[in-house]
């Protein structure tokens, strides 16, 4: 049976499964959820062998919430020797496809991180296998997603199990199980500064920093405090006006970028319309945060917004399209273009990333 696995979060499976199965559905295509709890994976099982692919072709992997990455299988679980491991895999895969790179993953739980120190030493040989029997190409494993072609995925359940399938490469994750792996600056004040950093870099096109994340920008960090995200501002050069009763790091308010007014944050309006982004990472009820990032967008306080909602212990999916729908309505009412997206990325843990400008 074909089936698409995707991977998510440890503990938010249950949103993972719900989320494919309704786009599917949208897109007249069925099938049944295994759920791998607290392993971060779960498993789409398909009526039709075909809506594997065409499903990959035809929902954007970013239209996806609770999703960092996902591949459609090619092989049931095989089962591998203790020796010849590599010939086995090479073995199983047919000759109707090439690949342009190769991803060994493997659970994002503690035994898949001890399976980690496998998948390293087993790379190599593996690489070399698949391109003498012409299966891997010998293109770089940088290649541009924009060129086209497949990605080869090995999902390691044991250094004795593995489930070999393909994602397109211009629609799947540039990163091994879709998680970018962040370094955390000694110099920010808070670790919530890699949530901002990893937004960034998720949401804006890497060709697109020059015009809309750079030097000489006006910025708001609304509940700043003590200035995570600010930090990932200010080290791109921009000015920002930090929101918060509570103080903020003293590193920042020495580099002379930051002005911060201690207020609330749902109070704060901006005295000119210069600011390009708005921030915003509140520990607040959802819905009033979706409203008051609408307001400022529509009301010309800003270019571009990046925030927080968080999750509730329960019904946490029908909790986030429900704050979007908020923010989609007000925009519908003003009838303006827009782009909005939404993300539980790898740094977030109770809570989704949205980024929103009008266009």
């Amino acid at each position: 049976m074909t089936s698409i696995v995707l991977y998510c979060r440890p503990g938010f499976e249950k949103e993972c499964g719900a989320e494919i199965q309704e786009k599917a559905a949208w897109n007249e295509m069925y099938g049944y959820l295994e759920l791998k709890k607290n392993q971060g994976l779960v498993f789409f099982h398909l009526q039709v062998s075909e809506h594997g692919e065409a499903l990959l072709k035809k929902l954007p992997l970013k239209r996806l919430i609770f999703t960092r990455q996902w591949f459609v299988t090619l092989t049931e679980k095989i089962d591998l020797p203790d020796y010849n491991r590599v010939e086995a895999i090479v073995e199983s895969l047919g000759k109707e496809w090439q690949y342009d790179d190769l991803r060994m993953e493997m659970p994002d739980t503690n035994d898949g991180k001890e399976l980690s120190k496998f998948c390293r030493k087993l790379a190599v040989p593996l690489r070399q296998g698949l391109r003498k029997a012409n299966i891997l190409t010998n293109k770089k494993t940088d290649f541009k997603a924009e060129e086209g072609g497949a990605v080869l995925h090995a999902l390691f359940l044991s250094g004795q199990e593995v489930i070999l399938g393909f994602s397109l490469a211009d629609n799947s994750s540039p990163h091994v199980m879709g998680i970018p792996r962040l370094k955390f600056p000694s110099q920010a004040p808070s670790r919530s500064t890699l949530k901002l950093d990893e937004a960034f870099l998720y949401f804006i096109p890497r060709e697109e920093w020059d015009t809309r994340l750079t030097s000489g920008m006006n910025a708001v960090d609304l509940g700043s405090a003590p200035g995570g995200w600010t930090y990932q501002l200010v080290r791109r050069g921009m000015m920002v006006t930090a929101i918060d009763n509570g103080p903020m790091a003293e590193s920042l308010m020495e580099t002379g970028q930051v002005k911060h007014k201690m207020m609330d944050g749902f109070k704060y309006l901006p005295m000119k319309k210069n600011v390009y982004w708005l921030v915003c990472d509140m520990i607040e009820k959802p819905q009033k945060v979706a409203k008051l990032m609408s307001e400022w967008l529509l009301d010309g306080h800003c270019k571009e917004a990046m925030f927080n909602l968080k999750l509730p212990m329960k019904g946490r999916y029908q909790q986030v399209n429900e704050d979007l729908q908020t923010i989609k309505d007000a925009f519908a009412k003003h009838q303006v273009k827009y782009e909005l997206y939404a993300k539980h990325l790898y740094y977030d843990r109770e809570e989704v990333t949205v980024h929103a400008r009008l266009i």
